[in-house]
């Protein structure tokens, strides 16, 4: 059982004066008393065995030395606390438990009491049939008995430790900043919260405390961070929650390189890696040509191929028409590797749809014969082709994701290797390939709206060799200029992400303008943090790592409501306590509120 290890207080006046994982046979002999609950209770004939269970482990207790009143044991429901005394004897070698860490000693009980009884609960946390995940969330108390959730609560204390003691080595100050706040935009909606006694205005829970670190910079703080909430009212998917924890890191007079070997030193940290560990760069655009995403799971291959242009001439008006302005992208699957039948090509439609595809192109290649699916269309001089641009040397199965938008086709590529790393099992659980992603796009331009949006937050510095550009503020320009931004990926997640910050008034203003912004709201919203960039700012940059993210990686689990106490569903609803729930009356005209109906 996880956390056997934990040694029991030395302090006096606990109530215990071991664990219930402890116990050896150097023990035996010792008057001993142990807490918990009861995992089983068994009545072998006259002979009485209980199992007492805590955080740490299970100790067997054996009550044929026991004088009290052996009629309490039929009031022992299951999941009652209880505390035991008695002395540590060795089990019968017939009757030893290899499986168990204290599986070759017992407890001869000389007393014994129940300190809380347990109705029937609604699930067991260590049973072998598991409750659903709905009725584990309603109780989450019972569901945090279970071996699996305390060694994950363990796991992340560890992490926290670990970093704490990474940044405190490197001189960092730990530093809480408000949760009450002014809004600032993140890309979600803000988590609102009324003022009693400001009728009518509201504070925001931070989507991250981003001004409020780098005015940490400006107020001579130099290293800064803290384990931080943040709170984004966004659609939620297995990997998110609307609170969430960053280890939050700023730091003044640094580079990338200092962000990237400080981040480096935190995850050799908390991955037990030994000093050789480094972390490969790959720029954005390459990960978006190989990968089709920004943060791409490494372990395994299937690499996609840019084949936009060989279809040109080849009659197929599907990919002819996005020859131009779209793109095609193709993943080769060897035969050795898995030869697929008609019912799994025509199902893989299904991967692609929910990410705006069509369909999935595809052909056979056995030697120099083309058979299936878009065979017809491809000639002996496109193959040719395409096993140039692919690199294919064998025999094999050709997939294609081609769309007019190229966000499409990436999106669509990327879920296809994905699929086929889970399917044809080549993806190694045990495996963290780490990668930083370089030379983001620093804005995204809306046709629809006409304007542009940050790609990664409105304080990120353009790449310095850009920076007149940026100053000139000439749109052509502007679309295609890259961030002094990084982010650290592993495994298919977003591990941490930062950025040099702007550090000058007058380029933060630029960035507010080419962003849209006027000046009335822009002082409305930032009119303070623009006023402390003018009073000297160093320059400072800074990384945010996305802490249940990362205690994912470390649990291996892809469910992020595993690593986190107690969580919400995907509806943003804790089932536990309720929430959200209405609030009273006079709550509202406390708060000067009330509601719109729908």
């Amino acid at each position: 059982m996880g956390n056997h290890n934990a040694n029991s207080t030395n302090l006096k006046g606990h109530m215990r004066s071991h664990n219930c994982a402890e116990l050896r046979a150097s023990d035996i002999g010792k008057d001993i008393t142990l807490c918990g609950w009861n995992n089983k209770y068994r009545d072998l004939g006259g002979l009485h065995f209980v199992d007492i269970r805590d955080k740490f482990g299970i100790t067997q207790l054996a009550f044929d030395e026991f004088t009290d009143d052996l009629g309490i044991l039929k009031e022992l429901s299951l999941e009652s606390v209880i505390k035991v005394s008695g002395i540590v004897r060795g089990r019968p070698d017939s009757a030893k438990n290899k499986k168990m860490d204290t599986g070759e000693v017992e407890v001869a009980v000389k007393s014994f009491e129940i300190l809380s009884r347990a109705e029937e609960v609604p699930f067991l946390p260590h049973g072998k049939v598991s409750a659903t995940e709905d009725l584990r969330l309603k109780y989450r108390y019972l569901d945090l008995r279970s071996e699996k959730l305390q060694d994950i609560l363990s796991i992340r204390s560890n992490a926290m430790k670990d970093t704490r003691i990474a940044l405190y080595s490197e001189g960092f100050t730990e530093v809480e900043t408000s949760i009450l706040y002014k809004t600032t935009p993140e890309g979600a909606r803000d988590y609102i919260v009324p003022s009693r006694v400001h009728p009518g205005k509201v504070y925001a829970l931070p989507q991250s405390p981003q001004t409020m670190k780098q005015l940490l910079m400006i107020g001579n703080t130099d290293k800064y961070f803290q384990f931080c909430k943040c709170f984004r009212d966004e659609d939620l998917r297995a990997d998110r929650q609307p609170e969430f924890s960053q280890i939050d890191i700023e730091v003044s007079f640094a580079s990338q390189e200092y962000i990237k070997n400080l981040s480096t030193k935190i995850v050799r940290s908390l991955f037990k890696f030994d000093d050789s560990f480094e972390v490969p760069t790959m720029s954005y655009a390459r990960a978006m040509e190989i990968y089709g995403s920004d943060k791409p799971d490494a372990r395994f291959g299937l690499e996609h191929t840019i084949v936009t242009d060989l279809f040109k001439g080849s009659g197929f008006s599907v990919f002819e028409s996005i020859i131009d302005s779209g793109l095609n992208k193709m993943i080769f699957i060897p035969k050795t590797m898995k030869e697929f039948s008609r019912k799994e090509v025509d199902a893989l439609v299904e991967v692609v749809k929910p990410h705006g595809g069509k369909g999935v192109a595809w052909f056979k290649l056995n030697g120099d014969e083309v058979t299936g699916g878009i065979s017809k269309f491809v000639s002996p001089e496109i193959l040719a082709n395409l096993k140039s641009a692919g690199n294919i040397t064998e025999d094999g199965t050709l997939f294609f994701c081609a769309d007019a938008k190229h966000s499409v086709a990436h999106s669509c590529a990327d879920a296809l290797r994905r699929h086929f790393g889970t399917k044809l099992e080549l993806i190694k659980k045990d495996v963290y390939k780490f990668l930083w992603i370089n030379d983001f796009p620093l804005l995204d331009y809306d046709d629809e709206d006409g304007r542009f949006y940050a790609c990664h937050h409105p304080f990120t510095m353009p790449k310095l060799e850009n920076l007149d550009d940026f100053m000139a503020g000439d749109p052509k320009k502007l679309q295609g200029m890259t961030a002094e931004a990084y982010d650290l990926v592993c495994n298919g997640y977003e591990m941490g992400g930062g950025s040099l910050r702007i550090y000058q008034a007058n380029v933060q203003e630029q960035m507010f303008k080419v962003l849209g912004m006027g000046e009335e709201e822009v002082n409305a919203k930032f009119g303070f943090f623009i006023e402390a960039l003018k009073y000297g700012t160093p320059p400072h940059a800074g990384l945010a790592f996305g802490f249940d993210r990362t205690v994912m990686l470390l649990a291996q689990t892809d469910n992020i409501r595993d690593v986190i106490a107690f969580p919400k569903t995907n509806a943003a609803t804790d089932l536990m306590s309720s929430a959200p729930s209405m609030p009273d009356p006079a709550q509202l005209q406390d708060l000067s509120m009330e509601f719109l109906k729908k």
